[in-house]
């Protein structure tokens, strides 16, 4: 197992990776038990769209915010 270090929202976050193979942001917010809601995940200033999160590696220090979509009415 390896570590990688990035940012979480502003807080340091740890995430457990396999020695072959990468995290990707889908599997974050699977570790983060967020699958199946309404989120917007930001990387490095950049949206990642839903249908590219499994595709989307993340790295040592990337700063990843994931906010919930609220609905109101």
């Amino acid at each position: 197992m390896s570590q990688i270090q990035i940012r979480l929202n502003g807080e340091p976050y740890t995430l457990e990776s396999t020695l072959d193979t990468s995290v990707s942001a889908a599997d974050l917010v699977e570790q983060l038990g967020l699958s199946g809601r309404r989120i917007a995940v930001e990387i490095n200033e950049t949206i990642v769209p839903k249908s590219q999160l499994a595709d989307t590696r993340l790295a040592e220090g990337d700063q990843v915010e994931i906010v919930h979509a609220i609905g109101g009415g």
